[in-house]
């Protein structure tokens, strides 16, 4: 299939970005980041400096190959990465605007790639069990009831690639972090820091310069883990009831 990509083109945070207009051909078997890579292999054979986008492991899993495709974040498909994207979802003749997240706390770095350094330094603030609780225990050692362990693998499922703060018009970062929150809050090695947690988390969040929630669940809607927004309700909770001494 032949395509038109408007591929967003900037140095770097401080330069002035713009659009490149590129014709491609790909198959309908390729994924999205394949058909990128077909791109910059015409680019580099025309002497042309390459589209940069982040990428690693390509199966879902990591999060890094954020983009907005046509106004998306990680395109049209609901419950999929860019990476897990493939071009049959397109047609002969469609026109791609392909971008990277947008947000102040997610600077450009060149291109497609942006900085989301700030989302390592919440978790460097608490996303965390430090208690030493010695050698690992047998996995069914400590019981935990099917409710509670099953809210958590939800929450865990999150792979921190940015799309809730992409997808969010105030660029807010309260799905991801209650994600986090929830995750380790709820399963018993997790419990001990918790109050700790929710407060530092929350603080480094707000130190990082994202946005406040306003609940228009465009984070969940975008999520390719499909991470329920129903954690910033359970952190806000957990949040008060770390500041003011309730349970």
């Amino acid at each position: 299939m032949k395509l038109t990509l408007k591929v967003w083109r900037q140095k770097n945070a401080n330069a002035k970005g713009h659009f490149e207009s590129h014709a491609v051909e790909a198959d309908e078997h390729m994924s999205f980041l394949e058909m990128l890579d077909v791109l910059n292999e015409t680019l580099i054979s025309q002497r042309k400096e390459p589209v940069v986008f982040d990428h690693d492991c390509r199966e879902g899993i990591c999060g890094s190959c954020g983009l907005v495709i046509n106004g998306r974040p990680h395109g049209p498909q609901a419950g999929t990465t860019a990476c897990q994207l493939h071009m049959r979802s397109y047609k002969d003749g469609d026109t791609i605007t392909i971008e990277p997240f947008r947000a102040t706390s997610f600077p450009v770095i060149k291109d497609l790639a942006v900085d989301r350094s700030s989302f390592d330094k919440i978790i460097q603030s608490g996303g965390y069990i430090s208690v030493n609780t010695g050698q690992a225990p047998d996995g069914n050692a400590i019981a935990i009831e099917k409710e509670q362990a099953s809210d958590a693998f939800d929450s865990a499922a999150c792979i921190g690639c940015g799309a809730c703060v992409a997808a969010c018009p105030n660029g807010s970062a309260m799905l991801f972090t209650s994600a986090k929150v929830n995750h380790l809050g709820k399963i018993p090695q997790g419990e001990v820091e918790h109050k700790h947690r929710v407060k530092n988390m929350i603080k480094q969040m707000d130190k990082e310069g994202f946005g406040k929630c306003s609940n228009v669940g465009a984070c969940e809607v975008e999520c390719p883990k499909e991470i329920s927004i129903s954690n910033i309700a359970n952190m806000n909770r957990y949040y008060l009831a770390s500041v003011f001494g309730g349970q």
